[in-house]
């Protein structure tokens, strides 16, 4: 086990090394800031000698936003507004207005007084330690994705709201933010497009936030329908099914309209929806469809049949007004979003309800883990059960195109293309998310350790092999034969050794372990006599250890090997 404690070291050394630079001296500065009891101006000094410019002495801010927003946080995030505002107050009073940002240069105080406010996010962007470390090989891997996508000529757009059957089919968008707040788009992102169904967990979540579980579930039932979205139907509590149906967001609504706030009015709760709305999309483009808002209206009447039959077996809570709750339904589906708005208000979900790009708690956590729950059992109308079977993730479409997907504790994805199939999902939407856990483990029951052949983005690339090769070379120095089995079958490579060199038939040559070395000479194939830093071969070590069955195992390999 002496070879294994230097293998050992040797790989945690080469972790070490494989640390960046700015890395190693922000979290140096942070410890002894922490120690020293510092306002913090020691990080701030460490971040303007980092990429201080040699030949002037100052910092370029453009080459630092660059920096930045290499990590996926974008220069227009809401939490670097004061280290933004102070920048262009100090261009304004240095006369500097007409002077491009990319090429302003300040001084080592002026910097510190600059990024007073923002030292917390700035050095963790600095040091990448985001939950995405290689931010851009993610993206490049989404955007063949996303282009596989695009090729897809399937569906049609929905035809019974005929505003949304006007919709261009060509148009497809994607935006993804994590919960550290990085943030990706392509396509037609400008577009806006209404909530329809997507508007469900969120005033499912309000109720849940505002009211608590026992109260919203004495109205709202928890169980797949297996039924159509808009079918007349209740559950056996003479209940809505779930709050992903329309029956179970109508009670949502009412809910809202009749047990939150209720001295306000229909106009002051449409309000209070669209102000939740807006704190969950950190602020983004959250509008309103009116066209929208009246064609549903005008095509509501199975609608309107499941609010009476709601009311005819007392499901709403007492004296509800049918209309003005419908009014506040249909007025909810008709708010009007961008993927880039989608994707923030799916990872405040993705982040236990908390907006990654404000910091606001928008939602208790509780409320969050039961919206999500519903979402992954209900959330995609009647192809539910086999979009958590395939995808494994909550989720939730609406009938203009969009698709709304969580990862829990990672992030948030927006989808958007109106064409359709006939359970009314996103053709192109649900194409994506198949691709998208196919290439990373995302699925809820995918191992985060041993998914074979699957990508973690939530690892450095470094991290990923140092690991691997950490388990390779324990599993030799074990004679685990089952588990370089395993690693042979995940396509790992065999031959990786440590930071000395040494490769798993070293080690299991030095331990005497003879199945091991068989397996890894016979079956694996690897080359017999590999050296390490100091010279040693796995036959060396073994006639070192004094192993003979070793010995001779790889002496008539080698013959074998050499004729």
């Amino acid at each position: 086990m002496k070879i294994f404690s230097r293998m050992f070291i040797g790989l945690k050394s080469r972790r070490l090394s494989e640390r960046s630079f700015s890395q190693t001296c922000i979290t140096r500065t942070t410890e002894t800031e922490r120690s020293r009891g510092s306002d913090g101006k020691g990080i701030a000094e460490t971040i303007f000698n980092l990429y201080r410019n040699p030949s002037t002495g100052k910092i370029n801010i453009g080459h630092l936003l660059a920096v930045i927003e290499r990590t996926g946080i974008r220069r227009t995030d809401h939490r670097l507004r004061s280290f933004m505002n102070q920048i262009h107050r100090h261009q304004k009073s240095e006369g500097e207005n007409n002077n491009p940002l990319d090429k302003l240069e300040v001084d080592e105080k002026t910097f510190c007084r600059l990024t007073d406010d923002n030292l917390v996010l700035l050095s963790q962007a600095v040091r990448n330690d985001v939950i995405i470390p290689d931010f851009p090989e993610f993206c490049r891997q989404l955007k063949q994705i996303f282009n596989r996508c695009k090729d897809n000529r399937g569906g049609a757009t929905a035809s019974y709201i005929p505003q949304l059957a006007r919709y261009d089919p060509d148009l497809w968008a994607m935006s993804i933010c994590t919960i550290d707040g990085q943030r990706y788009s392509l396509g037609d992102v400008e577009k806006p497009f209404t909530l329809q169904s997507c508007h469900k967990p969120f005033t499912y979540s309000l109720c849940l936030n505002e009211l608590g579980n026992e109260v919203v579930h004495s109205y709202i039932g928890q169980e797949p329908s297996g039924r159509h979205f808009n079918e007349i139907c209740l559950d056996k509590n003479n209940a809505p099914f779930n709050p992903m149906l329309n029956a179970g967001a109508m009670m949502s609504v009412g809910l809202i309209l009749q047990l939150i706030k209720t001295s306000a009015g229909l106009a002051d709760k449409y309000d209070y929806i669209l102000k939740y709305m807006r704190r969950l999309s950190g602020e983004e483009h959250v509008g309103f469809n009116n066209s929208v808002f009246l064609s549903e209206r005008e095509t509501a009447d199975r609608n309107f049949a499941m609010a009476y039959y709601m009311r005819e077996n007392k499901c709403f809570p007492e004296n509800m007004d049918i209309h003005a709750c419908l009014d506040l339904y249909f007025q909810a589906c008709s708010m009007e979003v961008d993927t880039e708005a989608l994707s923030v208000m799916a990872a405040t979900l993705a982040n236990g309800g908390i907006c990654p790009t404000t910091g606001d708690k928008v939602f208790k956590s509780e409320a969050v883990r039961d919206c999500l729950s519903l979402m992954y059992s209900c959330g995609m109308y009647n192809y539910s059960g086999q979009f958590a079977f395939k995808v494994g993730l909550p989720a939730k479409s609406g009938v203009s195109g969009c698709i709304m997907l969580v990862i829990p504790n990672l992030m948030g994805v927006a989808l958007w293309s109106p064409p359709l199939d006939d359970i009314g999902n996103s053709v192109r939407g649900l194409q994506f998310c198949n691709e998208l856990v196919e290439e990373f483990n995302f699925h809820r029951f995918d191992n985060i350790r041993h998914s074979e052949k699957k990508k973690d983005p939530r690892r450095e690339p470094h991290e990923l092999r140092s690991m691997t090769t950490l388990t390779l070379l324990f599993s030799a120095v074990a004679g685990d034969v089952s588990c370089l089995h395993r690693h042979y079958l995940q396509g790992v490579d065999m031959t990786t050794s440590d930071y000395d060199g040494r490769t798993a038939l070293h080690l299991a040559a030095a331990e005497g372990h003879e199945q091991a070395v068989r397996f890894l000479l016979e079956t694996c194939q690897v080359p017999p006599h590999p050296s390490d830093r100091w010279g040693h071969t796995p036959l060396s070590e073994a006639e070192r250890f004094h192993h003979a069955g070793v010995t001779k195992i790889l002496e008539e390999f080698s013959k074998h090997h050499e004729q």
